[in-house]
């Protein structure tokens, strides 16, 4: 397993998100004469990713339309997640189902004891049971690695960055003992810099959710396997670029959208090639 190489990795991102923080903060400190209105937009920013965190199983389950699931109505799937968790030695999170043919699949909530799984339509027919067992183990490690609170945290910061940067533009302060052009760029890209810092980390948790998964399962070729299929389905099935949809994609287990050079630039997933790469090395030979 790699995970504290992801962790060490994780780690010097959020140390890089917040020097890009500071070094806004001291901008502010040389150039302005009061930075309340700058930090009070700032606070909105975090109580507004602090509802998200709390609410993050309705917010996600509310986006992708989707509804609970009986025992008697999905077998399979509960058997599977009930395996996983009691393996975890977690509890039994909600289970969910969206009524969608792109093939995805995302667990959600703040801590194991308010989790929930949902399963799109589409991953089930495409996938067998060994393949979405791989899928489940993947989604159920974001929620025992609280890769929630990883993100939310992320979201935090480079909200404030975001907020901050845009009230520079607007209270530049002092101009007779600062450089307009610097300070304009400062706020130009402290933001642009905070958000691929952000997609990084969430890149990151995504390599170490297919690892401790895989654990998990002890089947890193399932999940290989899995995520080869989704690729295809996802270019088949792409879903639409909804706002709602998109504040969510990166709990899914693949971006769910049709992808363009932009959108790998802000790509909240590795690229599944470099994630089955991963897997076979774990597993110790290619997929077949």
């Amino acid at each position: 397993m790699h995970k504290h190489y992801n962790g060490l990795k994780t780690a010097a991102l959020f140390g890089a998100l917040w020097a890009v923080l500071l070094g806004l903060g001291g901008l502010i400190g040389l150039n302005t004469r009061s930075a309340a209105p700058i930090w009070i937009m700032a606070l909105v920013g975090v109580a507004t990713t602090a509802y998200g965190y709390w609410n993050s199983d309705k917010i996600a389950i509310r986006s992708m339309a989707a509804y609970p699931v009986t025992e008697a109505q999905a077998p399979q799937l509960y058997q599977i997640v009930r395996e996983l968790s009691v393996r975890a030695n977690q509890p039994m999170p909600r289970i969910y189902l969206s009524p969608t043919m792109n093939p995805n699949a995302f667990a959600t909530g703040r801590n194991p004891q308010n989790a929930a799984v949902c399963c799109t339509e589409g991953i089930l027919q495409l996938l067998d049971a060994r393949e979405l067992r791989g899928v489940l183990g993947h989604e159920l490690m974001h929620v025992y690695n609280r890769d929630i609170l990883t993100s939310s945290v992320a979201a935090a910061v480079a909200g404030v960055i975001t907020s901050v940067g845009q009230m520079l533009l607007f209270f530049g302060g002092d101009r007779r003992n600062s450089n307009p052009l610097a300070m304009i760029a400062m706020a130009l890209l402290a933001p642009f810099a905070a958000s691929l810092i952000q997609l990084a980390i969430s890149r990151t948790r995504e390599y170490d959710a297919d690892e401790d998964g895989s654990q998990l399962t002890g089947d890193p070729l399932a999940l290989a396997s899995a995520l080869r299929k989704i690729e295809q389905g996802v270019r088949i099935a792409p879903l639409p670029q909804d706002q709602k949809l998109v504040n969510t994609s990166h709990l899914m287990i693949a971006n769910p959208f049709r992808g363009g050079a932009m959108t790998k630039l802000f790509a909240t997933h590795p690229p599944m090639k470099d994630r089955i790469a991963r897997l076979e090395r774990i597993a110790g030979r290619p997929l077949n």
